[in-house]
């Protein structure tokens, strides 16, 4: 037989290829690419210069002391970075808001680990997690002191509100993504219509009225502390919009799986935990992890129903007379904390795409 030629085989570019390629292809491209590039470095100079330079470390440092060195004064940070990351909770229990903080971010690196990715083991995973950060924070058994939840603050709470808001969400958002698509007419519209609804209004307000306005409208024994009914009022918002992600994924999968299932006689809730929900959180990965990454952000609005959260506490840091002009470092570092985990939430969920994406469990 004859061999077809198919012409010649395409080389693959170099990563100097590419560069020339997408920076350097005209005159015009030339030059806007060394404008940028100018441009960043010489903004990172001034950072580099500002921040660590010409910047202020000793924590017995002050005002006059960092206004010589002309750069940062993170001496504000060396001073208060236990009001920034605990706040109002007691000093001499700070080490257990410590260990609160590790054990969420120890259940967030386990739930990486593939081999507990199964319904059971997840579960077990974030129940015991969420359990020992609420026994170290509440304490009241095993010889720990009570601490009120009024006295909770700085980054444990931060934290506490977005895993709360994840745990009790995610859950009623599978509820309400299946309600949705139900058969019957009147589950699926009074479903749609409580979806909308949440949807319609901005997180404060539904924050303010849990917190204010449900005091005034429900009897005493149905109310809990504010802080849990804020949760409740994080995770409906949470939950509405997480359902319409997981709706939009349920609408992927081809009904002709779904018809095949239920000619071989599988169950219903065989059929929606082994083949819709899996194949659904699949499609609907990249919008998922976009939903975790603006919730846990938007805990910082919690301040403005009296919460003492990050932001709030870095407030507190400068508010003194002593730090006032050190705003900017301050918000500097809670800044770089938001970073670390919406950062680390980003990655996770681009290594969950590939992993996916070459058919691996």
């Amino acid at each position: 037989m004859t061999a077809i030629d198919t012409g010649p085989v395409p080389l693959r570019a170099t990563p100097l290829g590419r560069i020339r390629k997408d920076y350097f292809s005209s005159p015009l491209s030339t030059a806007v690419s060394l404008l940028c590039f100018g441009l960043l470095l010489w903004i990172g100079w001034v950072l580099l210069d500002w921040g660590v330079l010409r910047a202020t470390f000793s924590a017995e440092a002050r005002q006059a002391e960092c206004r010589a060195a002309g750069g940062a004064c993170w001496s504000v940070i060396a001073n208060r970075w236990r009001l920034i990351l605990f706040g109002l909770y007691p000093y001499e229990e700070q080490w257990r808001s410590a260990l609160a903080c590790i054990a969420v971010i120890a259940t967030m690196v386990l739930s990486c680990i593939p081999f507990l990715w199964t319904g059971k083991r997840i579960a077990s995973v974030w129940a015991l997690g969420f359990a020992t950060f609420y026994l170290l924070m509440k304490g009241g058994l095993l010889g720990l002191p009570l601490v009120r939840e009024e006295q909770w603050g700085g980054l444990a709470l931060t934290l506490f509100i977005f895993t709360a808001t994840a745990i009790i969400g995610m859950p009623l958002a599978i509820a309400f993504a299946l309600l949705r698509n139900s058969t019957l007419p009147w589950i699926a519209r009074t479903t749609g219509a409580v979806i909308d609804a949440v949807r319609s209004l901005p997180l404060i307000s539904i924050l303010f009225t849990c917190a204010i306005v449900l005091p005034f409208v429900l009897p005493d024994f149905v109310l809990q502390e504010k802080l849990y009914r804020v949760i409740a009022g994080s995770a409906l918002f949470f939950a509405a919009y997480q359902a319409e992600i997981i709706r939009g994924g349920m609408q992927g999968v081809a009904k002709g799986q779904d018809e095949a299932a239920m000619s071989l006689g599988i169950p219903y809730r065989h059929r929606v935990a082994r083949i819709l929900l899996p194949q659904a959180f699949r499609n609907a990965l990249p919008a998922t992890i976009n939903q975790f990454v603006i919730t846990f952000m938007e805990t910082s609005l919690v301040v403005v129903v009296g919460f003492f959260e990050l932001l709030s506490s870095a407030n507190a840091a400068f508010g003194t007379s002593e730090w006032t002009f050190a705003f900017v470092e301050v918000y500097v570092f809670v800044a770089f904390l938001y970073f670390i985990f919406v950062f680390g939430l980003s990655r996770y969920g681009a290594f969950l795409e590939r992993r996916m994406a070459t058919g691996q469990r």
